[in-house]
């Protein structure tokens, strides 16, 4: 951390702030003054800071190393609960993100390229091919047949900037009840079911989705909650090919049993 030190000058206090990229960090001055910091953030950060989504963006300062650090408040606050994922206010900030043209226009800005259901399908089938013994799971295949058979088209209208890890780990309330989503290192431009079939799936009763949706600002439809599932089931697909990849048996088996109960 000594291009931190140098960077940040005598008085600072560092400590890594976990995550998996392991380019992050809190930075806390004597005064008092306190700072989350990493290298290497998307340009997107700007953007996300002056829509109020993430925490405001206090600096940012490329290194000789062509590196570029960027500083925000280092905010009081809390993850979320899995239970408050159901909360309007969950629902309302995940709206304005998946209407904001601002952030829709940089992100596209930056190269990003809309995802087709195609391309997530074409890429789980290589990527299962890469671990066999995923094989093992009845539901694996099933899913994998689901995706098959119901892969469709969008039109690119429905395209906005989802975050694709909606997990309740990234949802920060802060101390005066400010609500941000944080970590966009995977946002792409995509179909909003992206985001909220993971969501609703994983966190709110479906007795309840009709309300959240509603606080989300959109009648649901069965056309809706049938992208939803597709989006659902190929992320939950990907995640545990991930975790098999990494020797994690335990979230394997934990996905299996959610891709179990989705079919």
């Amino acid at each position: 951390m000594n291009w931190l030190e140098q960077l940040l000058g005598d008085g600072w206090s560092i400590t890594p702030a976990g995550g998996s990229t392991g380019e992050a960090y809190y930075a806390k001055k004597q005064e008092g003054k306190r700072l989350f910091l990493k290298r290497n953030s998307s340009p997107f950060l700007a953007v996300l800071s002056a829509e109020g989504i993430v925490p405001k963006l206090v600096w940012t300062k490329r290194l000789e190393s062509g590196d570029v650090i960027t500083a925000q408040d280092w905010m009081d606050g809390r993850e979320l609960e899995p239970e408050e994922m159901a909360h309007p206010r969950v629902a309302k900030l995940l709206s304005k993100i998946h209407h904001s043209k601002e952030l829709l226009d940089m992100l596209m800005r930056l190269g990003k390229s809309p995802l087709s259901p195609t391309d997530i399908l074409t890429d789980i089938v290589n990527d299962l091919s890469l671990t066999t013994s995923l094989k093992q799971y009845p539901e694996v295949n099933q899913a994998l047949s689901y995706l098959e058979t119901h892969c469709f088209n969008l039109d690119d209208s429905e395209y906005v900037v989802c975050h694709c890890d909606t997990n309740h780990n990234n949802w920060l309330l802060s101390s005066d009840e400010y609500l941000y989503l944080i970590d966009w290192d995977n946002a792409m431009v995509a179909d909003p079911a992206l985001d909220l079939g993971m969501l609703l799936y994983f966190y709110v009763p479906e007795t309840h989705w009709k309300e959240w949706l509603t606080h989300y600002g959109i009648e649901p439809t069965e056309e809706l909650f049938g992208r939803m599932k597709w989006y659902a089931i190929s992320q939950l697909l990907s995640f545990i090919q991930w975790h098999e990849m990494r020797g994690e048996s335990g979230e394997v088996r934990e996905r299996v049993h959610l891709l179990k109960n989705i079919l």
